[in-house]
C-alpha cells in the first residue's frame, strides 16, 4: 500500500541546484617533497557547489552560478604554490563562499596524478566538504 504524497500549494517546492566541475586538469606547484615546488606536477580537481534556486526560471546566466567563475577561482588558487592540498582545497571553498554567500554546500577533491612515491601507480588526493 502506497502512501499518497501531499504537496502544500502554499509552500513552494525547493529546487537544489548543483554546479559541477569534473576532472579539471591543471599543472601546479604543490607538495612537500624535494623538487615538487620547483618542477610541479599534474593535478585533477573536482568541485560541486549547491544552492537553492530561489524560484528562478534560469533564463539568463545571472540566474545561476557560472561554471566559468568557478573555474577561474580554482585556477587562481592552484597557481599559488602551497605545500598541502588540504590548504588549497580549504582556500578554494573559502573563496567560493566569499563570492557566493548564498550557497548551501560545497565540496572539492584534488588529486595528484603522479605522486613522487617509489613503485606506486595511481593517484593520491584529498576531499573536503562544507555545509553552510
Amino acid at each position: 500500500m502506497s502512501v499518497p504524497i501531499h504537496i502544500d500549494p502554499q509552500k513552494p517546492l525547493l529546487l537544489m541546484v548543483i554546479i559541477k566541475l569534473d576532472q579539471v586538469k591543471l599543472h601546479a606547484f604543490h607538495g612537500v617533497y624535494s623538487g615538487e615546488p620547483m618542477v610541479g606536477g599534474e593535478f585533477e580537481v573536482n568541485l560541486e557547489v549547491e544552492y537553492d534556486d530561489g524560484g528562478t526560471n534560469f533564463d539568463t546566466l545571472e540566474d545561476t552560478i557560472s561554471y566559468v567563475e568557478l573555474v577561474d577561482l580554482v585556477m587562481a588558487r592552484m597557481r599559488v604554490p602551497t605545500p598541502l592540498l588540504e590548504k588549497v582545497g580549504k582556500l578554494v571553498l573559502d573563496d567560493i563562499f566569499h563570492k557566493f554567500p548564498f550557497i548551501k554546500s560545497s565540496s572539492i577533491s584534488i588529486f595528484k596524478l603522479q605522486p613522487p612515491i617509489p613503485q606506486f601507480q595511481g593517484r593520491v588526493g584529498i576531499s573536503l566538504n562544507r555545509v553552510y
